[in-house]
This record gives structure tokens, sequence and C-alpha cells, in this order.
């Protein structure tokens, strides 16, 4: 009989102690230590059945002997995710897609193996029974339904399934779930994830299969479970957005096969998840003419340049201290842009109240609409509304000046492209001309009083 032990682990890089710590030493974060129940077996013994049968010995190799052709990916159908994955699926590859509880990973990975008609997709379920996942698919995809579905959570159980069936894409839902026999923590612990993620990451190295894992995020936003299993996939995406707004965000955190500034957007509809090839329509479908308030910022999420509305509500406070509120921009740098409007440009708003939106329900970091957010503030506290045609980009500095941004030729040209007349972008911004014949006019300007003589003269 094994001799078992009591250990503590740290839940975000997987140190143990043998006693409970306040702080962990390795990582430096607080209140990580678990309990955790492990035992004394040998590694050898307890390793046995991980690897799903294969067992192929590798032999060191020369650089130069070691041929360099081009990856063959595989085609999920789905032009936003082989975006992110950066063109496609490749073959043996580790992939984890993370998301809140409710934002529609399980339908975003399932609406995806079952447009695959020509390949042989197992899925493992740790958390839907069969029939639950067969009313799924039928809301989804009624047509397709080729994809062959286990309900299991023991891995040696689910590498000897894959033996039988040899499937050509493995998807684990989810990776939190599962447990295997030769750790006796209980499933989701810092040890079962990392083993399981090790032993997953081996059969997809051995048999060129590659694998999709779907993880749970705890309440900061990280992936639950030890660092160590983003640092062992290849890919680790973010599906992210707010349940009370219908579009999602699929972001690349960590990369190996291709850039990490891409970025997916979908649609969430009864019948599953639509990709949104054109963001900046869908942003832009109402029409705010002789509304005060409403500024039109060209913005870069990624490498992808997309129009969105800004909007800003000034009012008088109403009780001894103003509120100050923002949606989808952060409230430390809006607090900024007033200290600026107040001290650089003469407006008064420290006795005003000043909510602010970003229309859409998206988050966008991007320093680029400071500009647009300074005069949707300055339009609803002026009650004057900015010409309709007008986008802006533009960093604002604490001196005043319109600081540059990058990919400016990408925001005009997005700009054009839906038939606004002009942009306001910073002076010398723009490291060529641009062709003269073009249909909208770039104004530059290099303080915001230039800028808000543009828009409010």
């Amino acid at each position: 009989m094994a001799k078992t032990k009591t250990v503590y682990v740290c839940s975000n890089c997987g140190a143990d102690s043998p006693k409970w710590i306040g702080k962990c030493p390795n990582c430096g974060e607080w209140n990580t230590y678990v309990e955790e129940i492990v035992s004394r077996e040998p590694v050898a013994t307890k390793r046995g059945g991980q690897s799903g049968g294969l067992s192929r010995s590798m032999r060191p190799v020369l650089l130069r002997d070691v041929t360099s052709e081009k990856e063959e990916r595989i085609d999920l159908l789905d032009a936003e995710l082989n975006r992110v994955l950066g063109g496609g699926l490749v073959r043996g590859s580790l992939v984890l897609i993370g998301g809140e509880p409710g934002i529609g990973k399980s339908t975003l990975v399932l609406q995806t193996v079952l447009r695959l008609a020509r390949l042989k997709v197992l899925y493992v379920s740790g958390e839907e029974s069969l029939h639950q996942l067969k009313m799924r698919a039928d809301r989804l995809n009624p047509e397709s339904q080729n994809c062959l579905i286990l309900c299991e959570t023991n891995l040696e159980k689910i590498f000897s399934e894959a033996a039988d069936a040899v499937p050509d894409l493995l998807v684990i839902d989810s990776i939190q779930t599962i447990y295997t026999d030769a750790v006796e923590s209980s499933p989701g612990s810092v040890s079962q994830v990392r083993e399981c993620s090790a032993a997953i990451l081996k059969y997809a190295k051995e048999s060129g299969t590659p694998v999709l894992l779907i993880g749970h995020i705890n309440k900061e936003g990280s992936i639950a479970g030890p660092k160590v299993l983003e640092h062992i996939v290849d890919t680790v995406l973010q599906f992210e957005g707010d349940q009370h707004y219908m579009y999602r965000i699929l972001r690349s955190i960590k990369n190996r096969f291709g850039s990490t500034a891409e970025l997916g957007i979908y649609e969430m509809r009864q019948t599953g998840l639509r990709e949104v090839d054109n963001p900046s329509e869908l942003l832009l479908t109402q029409n705010h003419e002789g509304l005060s308030g409403v500024a039109i910022a060209a913005a870069i999420e990624g490498i992808r340049p997309f129009l969105i509305e800004t909007q800003a509500l000034v009012s008088s406070a109403v009780y001894g201290t103003p509120q100050r509120s923002a949606t989808g921009f952060d409230i430390r740098r809006m607090n900024m842009l007033l200290a600026v409007l107040e001290k650089r440009a003469g407006f008064k708003l420290a006795q005003k109240d000043v909510f602010l939106n970003i229309a859409g329900g998206l988050r966008v970091n991007d320093p680029a609409i400071d500009l647009a957010v300074i005069s949707a503030i300055l339009s609803s506290s002026l009650d004057i509304t900015i010409e309709p045609g007008i986008c802006m980009a533009g960093e604002v500095g604490l001196s005043g000046e319109i600081r540059p941004v990058n990919r400016i030729e990408q925001r005009i040209l997005e700009a054009e492209k839906l038939g606004f007349h002009r942009i306001l972008v910073p002076y010398n911004n723009l490291k060529e001309s641009l062709p003269a014949t073009r249909a909208i006019e770039i104004v530059q300007v290099r303080k915001v009083e230039e800028a808000f003589r543009q828009l409010f003269s």
C-alpha cells in the first residue's frame, strides 16, 4: 500500500510546502496555498499509463538535418478562429481556451468541430451529459452530427478511447474536470491539472493529434490552476465579453505558431456564434445626428482597426461630491483626461457629474481614443453636436498635446471605407503624405485646443 502525506501547494505556481504559509515565496502571491493529499508511490509506477500507449523514443538530431518545411495547418472553417490561431490549427499542438462561465467557450468549440465533417473529432465532456450535448448540437448545427462524443473524466480511459478511435482532433471540456489515477488529489487541484496537462501534451506531440482544452478562469480573470498550465500549452486564447451584450472577443495571449496581436470578434445569437467580418459597421448602426456627447474614435485592437462610438454625459452634481463613472474605459485615465481639460483647456468640470460609455459592451485599452473621449465630454458639457462624418484618433498627453499613435494609415483607411469625410490625427503622425485623391480629409492637430476649434468652430 502506497504511503500518503499532506502537503500545501500554491494554486498559482505549483510550489509546495509542508505547512501552510500566507505568502508564496516562489511567486509572491498571497493566500494561494491549498491542502492536498499526495502519494509516495514511485514516479515510474505512477505515470505508467498516462501516455496513452505511446512510447516513441527520440534521439538527438543535428539542427542542420532538421527540415524547415512549412507546417501544415488544419482549416477550422472559421475565419476569426483561424486568424487568431495564425492561419489554422497546427497538427500536434495543444490549445487552451479560457473564459468566464457562460461566455460561450463550449459553444464556440462545439460549433467549430461540427463543421469539420471531413475530420474525425473526439469531443470529451466532463461537465455535460450526452443528452445535453445532443440538445446543444441540434441548436447549433442540426445537419452535421459526425462528431464522436465521450462523457468521461478519467484520463486513462480517455487515452484508451482515443487509441481505439484515432481521432484527427481531440477536444477536452474542461481540463479542470479531468483526473488521473496517478494522483490522489481531487479533480481541479494543482497536482491533477499539472499531471493531466503534461500527459495530454505528451499524447499530442507523440501522436501528432491537435488537442483543444477548455479551461476555467478565476475571479481575477486568469486561467484557473497552476501557472505551469499556460507554460505547457502552445497557444492560450482568451474568450471575453459582457454577457449583457451580444459581442464576444477572442484574444491570443500566447501563440507559438502565430502573432499574439490578432483578434477575433463574434456575435452571440440563438443559433450560436456568428463571425463578425466588419465590426465597425455593427458598432456604428445608430444615427446620432443632432445629439451631443457622441464622438467616433478610430481604434486598434491587436492589429485590427475598427471605429467605435464614445458616449459621454455631463450634468451638474446633485450631491457634494461629483460622480465619475466609465464603462469600457479605464476610470483612472478618464480622471486624468478631465484634469487635462480643466488645467490646459480651461473647462471647469470639477462640480460636474461625468459618465462615459463605450458603445457595444467593448472594453478598449487603446490610448488613441483619448481624443474622442475628451471631445465627447466637451460636446455633452457644451451641448454642442459634433458634425456627422468626423472621426478622430490621438493620445492626449498631460500638457494637452496630441501625441502620435501607431498604425495611423490603417485607421484612416478604415474611416474612409465606412464613408467618413474627415479624420483628426496627431500632427506629424504620418511619415509620408497620402494620395491627394482620397475621399477623406485628414486634419492634423497639435493640441486639444486646435482639435476643439476644428470640431466646434
